[in-house]
């Protein structure tokens, strides 16, 4: 079993119960270890939607990162995720950030996160689960977070 760490995220309909739903979802992909307070963050895309729910869990799995992400990726469907508009609004949205020994960049998943450095809505909550955690060529997660600061990011 390895850990990974998953960036949720939605804006639509009711997005904490969102969250609370893709947890338990999670959940049956390994053991659910921790998961982050909930944060509001303003949209990194299109100005013109609502505010978005994020959190990060931790969750143990047996899967290798491309047969979790493709887990992941269907539990969005599950949701009703529909892409139609980059960086539009969505029912929910499941990032595999990083997982511990484990680097990857295919066509299909780059490990760890090629965002993870610069978005306080990851870096805030993941510092909170795992400060110590150290991201393969960006360094320890509690350093990072501050050096990005909270600006838009409030408790949900």
């Amino acid at each position: 079993m390895k850990r990974a760490w998953i960036g949720l995220g939605a804006n639509l309909g009711d997005p904490p119960a969102q969250l609370r739903t893709a947890l338990d979802l999670i959940a049956g992909l390994g053991e659910l270890q921790a998961v982050s307070p909930f944060y509001r963050s303003a949209p990194m895309g299109p100005a013109d939607q609502p505010d978005y729910c994020n959190a990060v869990c931790r969750l143990a799995t047996a899967l290798a990162p491309a047969q979790l992400m493709q887990q992941l990726l269907a539990i969005e469907r599950r949701m009703g995720r529909v892409r139609s508009r980059k960086w539009g609004a969505r029912t929910i949205d499941l990032d595999l950030l990083h997982v511990e020994g484990e680097s990857c960049d295919t066509a299909e998943l780059v490990l760890p996160h090629p965002g993870i450095a610069a978005r306080n809505f990851v870096l805030v909550p993941l510092a909170e689960l795992d400060p110590e955690l150290v991201i393969p060529g960006l360094g320890r997660v509690v350093e990072l977070s501050d050096r990005l600061g909270r600006a838009d990011l409030a408790p949900w």
